[in-house]
Parts: C-alpha cells; sequence; structure tokens
C-alpha cells in the first residue's frame, strides 16, 4: 500500500487534491482511498488530507501516521506543523514552492532522502498563470505524477478533467502538465 498525506491551508483544495489522487488510482484498476482531517474548518487554517492506494482492498480507515510521500501546498507549515513526522525514510516530498531547500530551511533534512524524491515546484505561480486563481493543487497532482511514478500523468489529466470540465478543466491540466515537467527536469 502506498500512503500520501497532503498539508495545506483551506482554500487551496488540499481535499480535492486527494480525491483526485484517489479517482486517478481507480482509472488505473487500483484500489484508492481518500479522506480529510479538518481542524477549525475556515479559509487559511491548517488542513490535512489522506490518500491511500493499493492492489488490493482497503480496510484501513484512520489517519496516516507513516506516509510514503508528503504533498505540502503551503511552505509556511514547514516550521509551524510537523508535517515530517511519520514520513518513510524512503519516501517522497513535494512542496509548492519556487524557493530553494535552504531558503526553506529543510536541506538537511532533504539530503536525507533518495535523489529524485525531493522536489519542490512553484504551483501556485503555475495555477495563477494558466488559471487564473492561487490553487496549487491540480499543479503540484501533476508534480507527484512526475515523482514517484505511483499514477500516470494521463490518469491525473484525466481525474482532473472529470472534476473539472471544460476550460477551468484544461486550465488545470495545463498546470500540472508544466509542473510534471518540471519535475521530471529537477
Amino acid at each position: 500500500m502506498f500512503e500520501i498525506r497532503l498539508h495545506g491551508r483551506g482554500g487551496q483544495g488540499v481535499v480535492t487534491a486527494a480525491e483526485l489522487l484517489s479517482v486517478a488510482a481507480f482509472d488505473e484498476g487500483k484500489h484508492a482511498q481518500a479522506f480529510p482531517s479538518f481542524g477549525s474548518e475556515r479559509m487559511g487554517a491548517p488542513v490535512v488530507s489522506f490518500c491511500r492506494v493499493d492492489d488490493q482492498a482497503i480496510r484501513l480507515r484512520e489517519p496516516i501516521l507513516e506516509p510514503d510521500a508528503l504533498i505540502v501546498q503551503d511552505p509556511t507549515l514547514l516550521h509551524s506543523l510537523d508535517v515530517f513526522s511519520g514520513l518513510n525514510p524512503e519516501g517522497y516530498i513535494l512542496i509548492n514552492s519556487t524557493r530553494t531547500f535552504e531558503d526553506l530551511g529543510i536541506a538537511d533534512y532533504a539530503k536525507r532522502f533518495p535523489p529524485g524524491h525531493v522536489c519542490d515546484v512553484g504551483a501556485t505561480d503555475l495555477a495563477m498563470k494558466h488559471v487564473g486563481r492561487p490553487v496549487p493543487n491540480a499543479a503540484l497532482l501533476g508534480g507527484f505524477a512526475a515523482i514517484t511514478k505511483l499514477l500516470a500523468f494521463d490518469s491525473v489529466a484525466k481525474a482532473i478533467r472529470e472534476k473539472f470540465p471544460g476550460a477551468v478543466g484544461e486550465a488545470n491540466v495545463a498546470a500540472a502538465r508544466e509542473a510534471y515537467d518540471i519535475a521530471l527536469a529537477a
């Protein structure tokens, strides 16, 4: 089983990102589960969402304490919450940022992981460029597909289009594609 924990703030699409990952996994014939965890349910409050993907039925229902991958949609959470808690030492980290790991204050921590397992993508900038709104979730899913190879980009794009039909979906797919390309090149 592959477990993903997503950290962000209310309004950034953290819950939707987990749902889209699960839909992409279903489209590939896998079993998946997505669910959120809310504190104070307000715009800007920290939000955690979870996604599990497996080749067999998933019976677990508890929060993910030892993830195989982290997606951090808001880098301000890096030093206000223990977002790295329980992360598998061979795991993946994808951070929504254009700043270096040194600037983010996590360079020493990032060096502990295998090459290519820690990546930053300016997903908010990509969302503004393609969608016109600062919602980084779809772009980050493209980056996630690139670094983990857990899901094919086409499955992620299909899930985005199903959730957001029309021009909004296509704009989000374009942001995800650019993030995918950036993460592959990193």
